[in-house]
This record gives structure tokens, C-alpha cells and sequence, in this order.
């Protein structure tokens, strides 16, 4: 009887393995510098000692100096990504699930004072997984805008959240712990919920027929758009509210 041929997935290169867990290893050490010494701790000959290389794996590892501190904001990102998947959706409240996420952000910045300034305290880096991290945000800034709940454009919306959180941290971190008040956390939290949302929903009916039904019924009393425009959109309208 035949045997029929195996196919094997191919080995991973254990050189790239060993690389990755170099890597790993070297950005946990400049991490603990970081979080230790501040950023003036973290020099290549410390993190070389602390990871137990020579320098010259550091350089060829990352370049330089600024390329490691690029790969340990990445990874500082990544985690706080990791920290905001944990958030459990709520459909049926779209404003405590960000109420939830602005939490998350101040807690993990807390946490972390090191590490979070490095990664928005230098907006230059991390560039590709900061805007993941705000495409995030922005999907439920939009599931609150589709419940009616939203007072203002959800790019502004969205702005104001990371603003008010970034400002929370770096506000609290510069501050003599004396003089810390946990209610400075709370209160500018509600006022961001305050700001970029509304108690009562603009439009009751849920989906975009209600919605599509209660723009139609403004659109006389608009001025900002031609008569083609307003024609132009009353049509779509009328398409969308049925």
C-alpha cells in the first residue's frame, strides 16, 4: 500500500530565533533602565552590561542609541495595545466602553511613567503602532456617534480623548506625589465624557433609517448648502430612511 508523502512545515532558522531572543532580551534590560534611571540611564555600554553583550551587538542589533530606544517605545505601544484588547465590548453602552478605555490609558501611563513618556512624550516615534492605536480609538468613537450619542466630530472626538488622557498622565507624573489627587483623574475624565458626548441620544431609533429620517426633516432650515446639494442629498436620504 502507497505511503502517502508527508509534507513539514519548514524548520524556523534557529539564527533568527536567537536573534529575536537577543533582541527581546536587550529591550527588557534598556525597559528596566528606563523605568529605574529615567532615560538618561538607558546608554549602550548600561544596556550591553545589563543584557549581558558586548556593545557591538547592541549596534548591530539596532543601529544606535535612538534605534533601540525606537524598538523599546514599539514595544511599550505593543503592550499598552495587549493592556486595551482586555476591554470588553459594550454594544449596549458605547460610553462606558470608552469611559473604560480612557482608564486603561491613565492606569497603564501610571504604571509605566517611563516607559509612557517615551512613547508620547517623543511623537516621532512609534509612528505605525500609535496610529493603530488611535484607529481603535476612533472605532469607538464611532460606535458611540452611531447610537446618536456623539456632541461633536468624531476626529475631534477623538483627539480630545487621547489629549485629555496623555494630559492626565504627564499632569500627574510632574506633580510631587504630595501632592496628587486621584480626583484630578476622575474629574478630568467625566469632563472629557462631558465634552464629546450627550445624555440623551440625537436620534432614539437605532440604525441609520432613524437617522437618515430625522436629517431630512432639518434639512429646510439649513442654509449652508446649495439648492443642487440639498436636492442632491434629500435624495440619499430618502433612500437611507425607508
Amino acid at each position: 500500500m502507497p505511503v502517502e508523502p508527508t509534507h513539514t512545515r519548514p524548520a524556523a532558522d534557529p539564527g533568527t530565533a536567537a536573534r529575536e531572543q537577543t533582541r527581546r532580551r536587550v529591550v527588557d534590560a534598556a525597559i528596566d533602565l528606563l523605568e529605574r534611571g529615567g532615560r538618561d540611564a538607558v546608554t549602550t555600554r548600561a544596556v550591553a552590561d545589563a543584557a549581558g553583550l558586548q556593545p557591538p551587538a547592541l549596534y548591530r542589533l539596532f543601529g544606535d542609541k535612538e534605534g533601540l530606544l525606537d524598538a523599546v517605545a514599539v514595544y511599550g505601544f505593543t503592550r499598552f495595545l495587549a493592556a486595551k484588547q482586555q476591554i470588553d465590548p459594550a454594544p449596549q453602552d458605547p460610553v462606558k466602553e470608552l469611559r473604560d478605555g480612557w482608564d486603561v490609558v491613565v492606569e497603564f501611563g501610571l504604571a509605566n511613567p517611563a516607559l509612557y513618556t517615551l512613547m508620547y512624550g517623543e511623537p516621532t516615534r512609534s509612528t505605525a503602532v500609535f496610529r493603530i492605536g488611535f484607529e481603535r480609538l476612533k472605532e469607538r468613537i464611532r460606535r458611540i456617534a452611531a447610537a446618536g450619542l456623539l456632541s461633536v466630530e468624531e476626529g475631534l472626538a477623538a483627539q480630545i480623548v487621547h489629549a485629555t488622557a496623555g494630559g492626565a498622565v504627564l499632569t500627574w507624573l510632574s506633580m510631587p506625589e504630595s501632592e496628587r489627587d486621584p480626583a484630578l483623574l476622575v474629574t478630568l475624565r467625566e469632563a472629557m465624557i462631558t465634552t464629546v458626548t450627550t445624555r440623551e441620544p440625537a436620534v432614539r431609533e437605532p440604525g441609520p433609517a432613524g437617522a437618515a429620517r430625522a436629517l431630512r426633516a432639518a434639512l429646510p432650515g439649513q442654509s449652508v448648502l446649495s439648492d443642487a446639494e440639498r436636492h442632491l442629498l434629500t435624495e440619499w436620504l430618502q433612500r437611507l430612511s425607508v
